[in-house]
């Protein structure tokens, strides 16, 4: 009986949790509260109460559970891909999919995210926060990877091309959510691929065409 109440609470927690990052997608992650998502799921405020005591405990649950989601979208299937150069354009074209395909439905959930809360001291600036650096060191790894296999030139530094190719998606991020501008992905992949062709060596592996892209 006490393994089956504790496998219905942790899927009753994954439910909420589900239905939270949807809504902090769109509205935010000040917009997520116990009143709204007891709306939201029918559910009442003290049963919510039970899975997360707080505010500030749902919000970073939350921010855990987009961090989940990311991995499996973006960064699995890029790891299908070889390491060095592929491995470095998966990551960014899945990016880009997993923005197209409105894997969130508000965009990037780290984006709006850290924009919401990067002038906020405290626990959930500092989580999202967290993950956006843990993104950025692997894009980082990536280009080493990349160099290390004499797959891409030594320069630029690796912190700096990650960087580049972080802003990169950010606009492109920023344009489809205000401009509804579907032609910015591709758009995004022309400027990366532009960039990784202009580093690419001889020995590295041959990359799409910008041509592939409009």
């Amino acid at each position: 009986m006490g393994a089956r109440q504790t496998l219905k609470g942790q899927q009753t927690r994954a439910a909420i949790v589900d239905t939270a990052v949807t809504i902090a997608s769109i509205e935010g992650l000040e917009g997520l509260t116990i009143g709204r998502l007891a709306a939201e799921l029918a559910m009442s405020k003290s049963g919510l109460f039970g899975h997360f005591g707080s505010k500030e405990e749902l919000q970073l649950a939350t921010v855990e559970a987009a961090r989940q989601i990311f991995i499996h979208e973006v960064i699995t299937p890029a790891r299908q891909a070889a390491r060095g150069l592929a491995r470095l354009w998966a990551l960014c074209d899945a990016w880009l999919s997993y923005m197209e395909r409105e894997v969130f439905p508000g965009g990037c959930f780290f984006m709006a995210a850290s924009a919401e809360f990067d002038n906020r001291p405290g626990p959930i600036r500092d989580q999202v926060a967290a993950q956006m650096q843990e993104w950025l060191d692997y894009l980082t790894k990536n280009v080493q990877h990349a160099q290390s296999l004499v797959q891409l030139s030594g320069s630029p530094e690796p912190a700096q091309l990650a960087f580049e190719l972080h802003a990169l998606v950010l606009g492109a991020n920023w344009a489809m959510q205000l401009y509804n501008d579907r032609q910015t992905p591709a758009r995004a992949r022309r400027a990366i691929l532009a960039r990784l062709h202009g580093l690419a060596t001889p020995q590295a592996v041959p990359l799409p065409a910008l041509e592939d892209y409009g």
